[in-house]
């Protein structure tokens, strides 16, 4: 049996030891100190190792545990169980992001890394009995440098009492960085998190890695963000993710605010630190984390301002740190110095990815609703693969019927849903007037024209484009593929919302016309107080009779 500290379906510590004795002395105080810590903990019995079968139980036990505590004692080489255990371990803590923390218990620790002493005459047995080019004893050997190699504590003699309270209280450190809510159906994040992981280089402890998540509004940059954080923040001496930096950064106390909660949560203080400006802040930050291996990720970010005052320079983190930070301003990153084998751009949904988290918000695992396929067609089209947009118009359909499906459908291609347009709309409040009155031109206007004839027509105008145009796609409002301006439909829709929104109710208060009723309606009229700007039509198709 395995003893708990409480029911649950994973273990937060996993105890590898040897012997009776150890048990009933230090590892037994080690195992009811976490336990009055309410750190349910996995160690097992004697009577469970007396079969092969139990040995997968164990080996079950350590995938499921956040930490692995490997009690090196006198004779723990010389118990195969123990070498299975080790391996196992340090497999997890490659594959699995494990935690693993030796205790060198009255052992010198190069006794464990070169196979001295008590472990190189267990070492001697096994492969006496194993053969000595035994492939099995060659992991032993490697599991033991890799474990033996590793910080932890070192007890030769002294109060165990002391180096108990230790060690309970770095695991309760470690157990307080919890892992982050990532989304309530997250679809096509794991593959992302493969390639980032990829590109983060973690095996490499040579300086400091910044790197990029680059996008635009609600495709995702977030969710991606926090699963990487739970993927890898327990291979890091310290970590945070900062959220919604922009929103939370409107003047100088919010980023002296930002530098508080970045020290406090990386250095795992109860208290927060005090830090009276930002300059005073950047330097604490620098002198406090240089030496220390950090993962640190600010979320939506959008002024260099963020970047100086939060991460300034790769130096001001310990070697192995890594930096990740999500915008929608690609120039941001460029400034920044990251160079654009470090910056991953967050594209849509696949087709098939965008199918499935739509039948996830919208039909559930209960729902006995049949809709359409053609309508559900209709839905991935208008949304194009946008996360958020799939997520909120989901829900909304959540239990509607099929003329339901279809009223919204056509509500959406006159009025966008405010819950996306607004998210969406953050990336043009942001820009320019130059930029934005392009911007509202290729929406209106010219989206799938030719790039050339757009800038021919738009500079006419007296608009600066080719500047204007390069800014619009850093901050991921248009892209140009083939020569041929193009734009996610949903962020047309929003360009052509905001100029709707000039007037509703008088189109020739608005600054742009494209329908051919709404040109009708100002040349039927007085033209008075007209304040069009510009009107491209196509001709309404002609009806045969």
């Amino acid at each position: 049996m395995a003893s708990s500290s409480k029911p649950k379906s994973n273990y937060e510590v996993f105890l590898s030891f040897r012997g009776t004795d150890l048990r009933n002395t230090f590892l037994g105080h080690l195992y009811k100190a976490l336990y009055h810590n309410g750190i349910y903990t996995f160690v097992d019995s004697e009577e469970l190792r007396k079969g092969d079968q139990t040995l997968p139980a164990l080996m079950k036990a350590i995938e499921e545990s956040c930490i692995a505590i490997i009690v090196f004692s006198k004779d723990y080489a010389s118990s195969q169980w123990c070498m299975e255990e080790v391996m196992k371990i340090m497999e997890c803590k490659k594959q699995k992001d494990l935690t693993v923390l030796p205790v060198f218990y009255k052992v010198d620790p190069r006794e464990v890394r070169r196979g001295n002493k008590s472990y190189g005459k267990a070492l001697a047995k096994h492969e006496s009995k194993f053969g000595k080019d035994s492939e099995k004893v060659k992991r032993w050997k490697k599991a033991l440098f890799d474990a033996g190699s590793l910080s932890g504590w070192h007890f030769n003699d002294g109060d165990e009492s002391e180096l108990i309270e230790r060690i309970v209280k770095e695991i309760s450190t470690l157990l307080d960085r919890t892992p982050l809510h990532v989304a309530k159906c997250p679809v096509g994040i794991d593959s992302k998190v493969v390639k980032l992981k990829s590109m983060l280089n973690l095996e490499s402890n040579d300086g400091v890695l910044m790197m990029g998540l680059w996008g635009r509004a609600g495709i995702g940059k977030t969710s991606l963000a926090k699963a990487i954080y739970n993927d890898i923040f327990r291979q890091f001496e310290g970590s945070t993710f900062l959220a919604n930096v922009q929103e939370t950064s409107k003047n100088c106390r919010d980023l002296v605010a930002l530098q508080e909660k970045l020290l406090s949560e990386i250095l795992s203080q109860k208290q927060r630190l005090v830090v009276s400006n930002v300059d005073a802040g950047t330097h604490l930050v620098r002198d406090r984390l240089c030496r220390k291996k950090v993962l640190l990720i600010l979320d939506d970010v959008d002024d260099l301002r963020q970047l100086n005052a939060l991460a300034g320079e790769g130096k001001w983190f310990g070697i192995g740190s890594r930096i990740m930070i999500t915008t929608r301003d690609k120039h941001l990153l460029t400034c920044h110095g990251i160079d654009q084998d470090h910056v991953y751009e967050v594209k849509t949904l696949e087709d098939s990815e965008a199918r499935e988290l739509l039948s996830k918000h919208a039909f559930g695992t209960h729902q006995k609703l049949k809709i359409k396929a053609d309508l559900v067609d209709s839905v991935l089209n208008h949304v194009g693969g946008l996360p958020l947009a799939i997520e909120v118009l989901g829900s909304f359909l959540c239990g509607r019927r099929e003329h339901e499906w279809k009223s919204t459908l056509k509500k959406l291609s006159r009025n966008p849903n405010k819950t996306i347009n607004n998210v969406l709309k953050i990336s043009y409040d942001g820009l320019e007037d130059n930029e934005k009155e392009i911007f509202l031109h290729i929406a209106c206007f010219f989206k799938g024209c030719d790039s050339d004839y757009i800038k021919k027509v738009i500079d006419s105008c007296d608009f600066e484009i080719d500047i204007g145009l390069e800014i619009l796609i850093e901050r991921s409002l248009i892209s140009i593929e083939h020569r041929t301006v193009e734009v996610h439909g949903l962020i047309q829709l929003m360009g052509m919302d905001i100029v709707n929104q000039e007037c509703r109710d008088d189109p020739k208060r608005r600054s742009r016309l494209w329908m051919y009723d709404d040109v009708l309606d100002v040349f039927s009229h007085d033209m008075e107080d007209c304040v069009v700007k510009a009107i491209v039509l196509e001709p309404p198709p002609s009806t045969k009779r």
